[in-house]
C-alpha cells in the first residue's frame, strides 16, 4: 500500500464513507485520475475478506443500484439459468478469480489465513466472495472484477449498457 499516495487514499476514504480497512491497491481509474475500483486484502483484522475488489466510483455504483433495483439480476439469473455455456463461464471467471486472489496475497497473509483456518473456505469463494459459482449475487462486485479482469456477468453489463443511449458506462 505504500505506492497509494496520501491525497489518493483521502479519496478512496471519501468515496467509502470511512476509513478504507484493507486497501491494498487501485487498480482502475477514470480519465481523470479519479479511484474506480480498489483492492482489498485477503485478510483485514485476522478476518477473511473474499471480495477482492470493491466498485468506490459512485456513478458507477448509482447506475448498477438503478439495474438492481429494476430487476436486473433476476433477469440475467434466468438467463444463466437456461444456459450451460453461461453456467460454464461463470465457474471458469470465479475459478481465475480465486487464483487472481491467490497470487496477489502476500506470503504472510497466506500463513496467516491458513494459522487461522480460514484459507480452504477462501479457495471455494469467487468474485464477491460467491460461493454457488452459479448465483450472480450481486452486480457491483462483478463489475468491480469485470473492469480489473473481464468476465461473464460483466460482457452481460454491457449488452445492457449498450441498450442504453448516453449510458455513464459507455466508453
Amino acid at each position: 500500500m505504500d505506492h497509494i499516495n496520501t491525497a489518493m487514499r483521502a479519496r478512496v476514504d471519501e468515496l467509502l464513507g470511512r476509513e478504507a480497512r484493507g486497501l491494498r491497491d487501485i487498480p482502475v481509474q477514470d480519465a481523470a485520475g479519479q479511484p474506480q475500483v480498489i483492492q482489498v486484502a485477503s485478510l483485514v483484522a485476522d478476518k477473511p475478506f473474499p471480495t477482492l475488489f470493491w466498485l468506490i466510483d459512485p456513478q458507477l455504483s448509482y447506475r448498477i443500484d438503478q439495474l438492481e433495483a429494476g430487476g436486473l439480476i433476476a433477469e440475467l439469473q434466468q438467463r444463466i439459468d437456461e444456459s450451460s455455456s453461461l453456467q460454464k463461464s461463470m465457474r471458469e471467471d470465479h475459478e481465475r478469480h480465486i487464483r487472481l486472489r491467490n497470487s496477489l496475497m502476500t506470503d504472510s497473509e497466506r500463513k496467516e489465513l491458513q494459522a487461522l483456518g480460514y484459507y480452504d473456505s477462501l479457495q471455494k469463494r469467487g468474485i464477491g466472495g460467491i460461493e454457488n459459482f452459479s448465483r450472480i449475487r450481486c452486480l457491483h462486485t462483478w463489475y468491480a472484477a469485470h473492469l480489473v479482469e473481464p468476465n461473464t456477468i460483466g460482457r452481460l453489463l454491457h449488452e445492457v449498457f449498450s441498450e442504453v443511449q448516453n449510458s455513464p458506462l459507455l466508453e
